[in-house]
């Protein structure tokens, strides 16, 4: 059968970085507070000239040099992100044309933190499919852009930065030793939408809004939810989390991550973690982690992952490949 194998990876962060010390001087806050609740001790923030694209084009090109590829190579670009450059044309169109890439087709898709793990999966759905052979499936985020930077409850959790994979279509025997995305599992539940949205948008205000959450709420389902779409993975699977060499979380807040991993009996030594260096960069999220794992050699041709997000909507889903 036809798998969609990591090809290449890369990232891109903006130039300056922002301490949890700078944002004392803004809000109510403290960086004992910050760490304590979230982990986060830093973040990066989209200067003058820096933007969702511009940030996405640098993981491109990172992924594709990392691929030994050009963009010649490429099918299909997905972006997942939620703070475009533009409300149209798409943030994907604007990438591809800073490749210079004028073949194929590029569009975005919206599913908040979960989207990368959307935009893989339907990366894949396209390669297996025989839609296209090689895919550049990037997250890209400057939600510096849409927070109130007056409200202490969100303007410390989150980060600007994109990170990307090249997906490959090749050969698996049909097995979990193949090489490859291994098995998708998504989800939503618009229901929840009042407890994490923005507050602003085309049709309703004109305006682009700012991001709005109730994070006890949000607290709340998110380890439920996670655990829910991990469970589905290894029953699609047949594999355990004894199987596992990585969990690639969303990276959102610390004690989520280690209450997940927890709950599901993975050592938290089998946990990629840098929601300490990043913050919250939604659909950037888990791409920059993969991106910080591979390059250190952590992880590691042949290793069995797990990437896990959830989001806005709310949405949340995994994907289980072997890198």
């Amino acid at each position: 059968m036809i798998r969609s194998v990591v090809r290449g990876f890369g990232a891109s962060l903006p130039q300056r970085v922002m301490t949890n010390r700078e944002i004392e001087d803004k809000v109510d806050t403290s960086d004992e507070w910050i760490v304590q609740r979230t982990g986060i001790r830093q973040r990066y923030i989209a200067g003058e000239g820096e933007t969702t694209a511009s940030l996405g084009e640098g993981a491109a090109r990172a992924a594709l040099a990392n691929a030994g590829l050009t963009p010649a190579d490429i099918d299909l670009i997905i972006v997942a992100t939620s703070t475009p450059d533009n409300t149209f044309p798409a943030t994907a169109v604007n990438i591809q044309n800073r490749l210079g890439m004028h073949h194929g087709a590029a569009f975005d898709l919206q599913a908040v933190c979960s989207g990368f793990i959307f935009a893989v999966t339907t990366a894949d759905a396209y390669i297996r499919g025989g839609l296209a052979k090689r895919v550049l499936v990037i997250g890209a985020e400057t939600f510096s852009r849409i927070l109130d930077w007056n409200d202490r409850t969100t303007c410390v959790l989150f980060g600007d930065g994109a990170g990307a994979l090249v997906l490959e279509a090749q050969e698996g025997a049909g097995t979990t030793a193949d090489r490859g995305v291994l098995t998708a599992q998504l989800r939503s539940d618009g229901a929840h939408k009042e407890k994490l949205y923005v507050d602003g948008g085309p049709s309703t205000t004109g305006t682009v809004g700012h991001l709005r959450m109730e994070g006890r709420e949000v607290f709340k389902h998110a380890v439920g939810m996670i655990t829910d779409v991990i469970e589905a993975a290894f029953e699609a699977t047949g594999t355990t989390a004894d199987d596992l060499d990585w969990l690639v979380p969303h990276q959102a807040n610390r004690r989520i991550i280690d209450g997940s991993a927890k709950k599901l009996g993975i050592p938290l030594e089998k946990v990629v973690v840098t929601v300490d260096l990043h913050g919250n960069t939604s659909a950037a999220s888990i791409p920059l982690a993969l991106s910080v794992a591979a390059s250190d050699g952590r992880i590691k041709k042949g290793d069995l992952v797990l990437l896990e997000a959830m989001g806005g909507g709310f949405t949340w889903g995994s994907v289980l490949l072997r890198w």
